[in-house]
């Protein structure tokens, strides 16, 4: 199997600042890759390179076969982060306008942009202009405009940013057809559970180095489960007599379940049974970690110095100012 992008030792800077730094990437044709890390890790900036929108100082990348994405413009579906429609243009018009630069025949091409808009639950604004529409439903129009010439290779930027989760879901599903269909598909999010749910492979961006490059599957092999959900039977904070417990570093009582954080090194195993020996259990898991858990542990590491209360906290205030993004309906 080909590679749809090939990055090697690429790095962009503006002025003395650093937005990527030597990123060797590899993307097989029909993967679904997600590039996560928080706000400003370089994400934005490593898929702008790769559309041939910004060049890079050094290093050398390769798109569907071709030295830039220009040369395959016409098989390249995208979706910027920054939202822009043809304001005064109908949006069924848009569409067509859209699918016409991407080389599609004018014939079939009208059911076409209306099929897709009865999917995406927009068929009554087919006449409306672009700027009547809300900010999602402009996203939604826009990614029409990303897939509506069948792309080899679809590329969103932060896609869910600014949709509620209804669309969030419609969204997935669409993204999953588009990777069912051998479509390669890269989007970037700094929601990290967004990519939990729908990647194969991720990419982590820090700082703008990559900070891991493997499969969802392979990520949770190798990072060991360190944490404990365990409701007891009796009611009440136990938090203090759990970490007493051989093994546990602290303990935590959140809506009724105490969360429990073991010491590096500790079997979970060995840990419950500990646990379930020291008081009366109702129900008692292992906590897998999360891509969130896994940024943390990688960018706070032994050689590192980062906080991890202040790390989390980007990526908590990240995902809140995009919470309050406007057009999150429809």
């Amino acid at each position: 199997m080909s590679d749809a992008v090939q990055m090697n030792s690429v790095r962009k800077t503006f002025g003395r600042k650093v937005a990527v730094e030597g990123i060797d990437l590899s993307i097989p044709e029909g993967s679904l890759y997600g590039f996560i890390g928080p706000n400003g890790a370089g994400k934005t900036t490593t898929i702008r390179m790769i559309m041939s929108i910004l060049f890079p100082d050094s290093g050398a990348l390769s798109v569907l076969g071709k030295k830039s994405a220009v040369e395959s413009k016409d098989r390249i579906g995208y979706l910027p982060e920054e939202r822009g429609v043809y304001k005064k243009m109908k949006v069924a018009a848009f569409l067509t306008h859209m699918g016409r630069l991407k080389g599609l025949d004018a014939r079939g091409l009208k059911p076409k942009v209306m099929d897709w808009l009865e999917r995406v639950e927009l068929a009554d604004v087919a006449k409306k202009k672009c700027e009547e529409l809300s900010k999602g439903m402009q996203q939604k129009v826009q990614f029409i405009a990303s897939v509506l010439h069948e792309p080899d290779l679809l590329i969103l930027d932060e896609p869910f940013s600014g949709l509620d989760p209804v669309n969030m879901r419609l969204l997935r599903d669409l993204i999953n057809e588009q990777h069912s269909n051998g479509r390669t598909v890269i989007f970037s999010t700094h929601v990290m559970h967004q990519a939990e749910s729908i990647c194969d492979h991720i990419v982590m961006i820090h700082q703008g180095r990559k900070v891991l490059d493997d499969t969802l599957g392979d990520i949770r092999a190798r990072f060991d489960p360190r944490r404990i959900h365990m409701e007891t039977a009796e009611s009440g904070d136990h938090s203090e007599s759990i970490a007493r417990v051989d093994g546990v570093d602290h303990a935590l009582l959140k809506d009724g379940v105490h969360e429990i954080a073991l010491r590096d090194g500790v079997d979970p195993h060995e840990a419950m049974t500990r646990l379930i020996g020291a008081t009366r259990v109702n129900s008692i898991e292992i906590k897998r970690p999360t891509l969130e858990d896994v940024f943390v542990r990688i960018v706070t590491g032994d050689e590192n110095h980062a906080d991890p209360a202040l790390v989390r906290a980007q990526i908590l205030a990240g995902e809140q100012g995009d919470e309050g993004a406007e057009g999150g309906a429809s």
